[in-house]
């Protein structure tokens, strides 16, 4: 349903003389075959509705990269994927098997006596774990290939935050 609206909203600013290129995004992918499965379904939606509408729209998929499996795994999924989008909050949250809804009471006080083990804090979330940062950097250093330009984004409180 939702790729449906991106796409026939792409179609319409098209048709009004805007140059769009939707980029759609496929949440909490765990490895390649589950976002090969996921970029077909996306494609045959989009393609069945451009080829209806006789206007010209390219369009890309790719991952929001949460979990640290993902990261684990970038270089297959980057064989699926046209980008890449570190969802901060979730990846650090899975990477410190923590629990949204607890995390705010013991955090601040963690980070505080054990700050060696956390980079700088952000206002709304205390900790940006080294294990996360690893994750987003050997992923991206695991999905590049020269021959594949995969666009790569970051999400979340600590991509806001130009201190984390």
């Amino acid at each position: 349903m939702q790729v449906r609206a991106i796409i026939e909203a792409a179609i319409e600013c098209q048709k009004a003389g805007a140059k769009v290129l939707p980029e759609i995004m496929h949440p909490l992918v765990l490895d390649r075959k589950e976002l090969w499965i996921l970029e077909q379904a996306t494609r045959r939606v989009a393609d069945e509705l451009i080829k209806k509408s006789g206007v010209r729209l390219n369009y890309i998929v790719g991952t929001m990269i949460e979990l640290p499996r993902a990261a684990l795994l970038a270089r297959e999924i980057a064989e699926v994927a046209n980008f890449f989008s570190f969802g901060t909050n979730d990846l650090t949250q899975t990477t410190m098997g923590l629990s949204r809804d607890d995390a705010g009471r013991f955090l601040r006080t963690t980070w505080t006596r054990r700050k060696p083990e956390f980079s700088a804090p952000t206002r709304s979330n205390p900790s940006t774990p080294r294990a996360s940062e690893c994750l987003c950097a050997g992923a991206s250093n695991r999905a590049a290939r020269p021959a594949h330009k995969l666009k790569i984004g970051i999400c979340g409180e600590h991509g806001g935050d130009a201190t984390a």
